[in-house]
This record gives C-alpha cells, structure tokens and sequence, in this order.
C-alpha cells in the first residue's frame, strides 16, 4: 500500500493576507477554519487551501506546478472568477471524456486551477479512487 494519501494541502503565496483572506473567502463562499496573521487556511471539500505571506518569497507562483480544485460546473465558475477579478491563464480545454479544465490568476499573482471531471470520486477515507489500469505499466 502507498505511503502517499492524495492531495492534502495547497499553499498560496500572498503580499496581503487580510486581502487574500476576504477575495478567497467570496470566492470559496465560506469563512477560513483556520485564521491567523501568518496563514489562513479554508476547508474545501476536504483538502486545505491555505493563504500564505511567506510563501511569496520561495515559490515562482505563474509557473510550475498547478492544483486544480474541483467543481461541478466549470462554465459558472469561470464567469464567478472573471466577476471577481481573477485574469484567465488558460481558456477552458475538454481534455477528453468530457473532463474541463481551465486556470486563473488570482489578484495575488497565484495560478488557481478548476477542473469538471465527472469520473473522479472520492474513495473511502478521503483519497481518491484508484486508476483502472496503471498506464505506467503498459
């Protein structure tokens, strides 16, 4: 059995986390579980997203790598985040299967990513289902 349990945590750099904190708070349309001068940190659907100062200064935020959140319709969302200010990064792509995605640009600069997959599912316990075949192996 793997040691690793699926996604946990995404941490956002931010150069205002009283701002961060009230823009993600609309965005997410709920209030942080955790809320301090030095991180925030909200509960979506069982992972952590967390708004934090420091992280400004260790990570290349426009590039690299991209969480994607999940939603169940991909189409609101992109025209809530165009409302509240965020820039698209990238126009929303079927991927395949009737999988879309799409990405932002927060105001703090962070690349903030949205996915409609209406084949993935949480597994018992909070990781998600297994692959039906491993294409590594092929």
């Amino acid at each position: 059995m793997s040691q690793f349990l699926g996604l946990r945590t995404v941490i956002y750099g931010v150069s205002d986390i009283a701002e961060a904190k009230a823009w993600y708070t609309v965005l997410l349309e709920q209030e942080p579980y955790f809320d301090s001068e030095c991180y925030v940190g909200f509960n979506v659907g069982g992972f952590e997203l967390g708004l934090n100062p420091d992280a400004r200064n260790i990570t290349s935020r426009a590039d690299g790598v991209v969480a994607y959140w999940g939603v169940t319709d991909i189409a609101a969302q992109v025209d809530r985040l165009n409302g509240l200010g965020a820039r698209q990064h990238s126009e929303v792509v079927d991927v395949g299967e009737g999988i879309l995605m799409a990405s932002f640009l927060d105001p703090f600069g962070n690349v903030f990513g949205l996915i409609e997959n209406p084949h993935f599912a949480l597994a018992e316990g909070g990781s998600s289902a297994p692959p039906q075949s491993n294409p590594l192996e092929s």
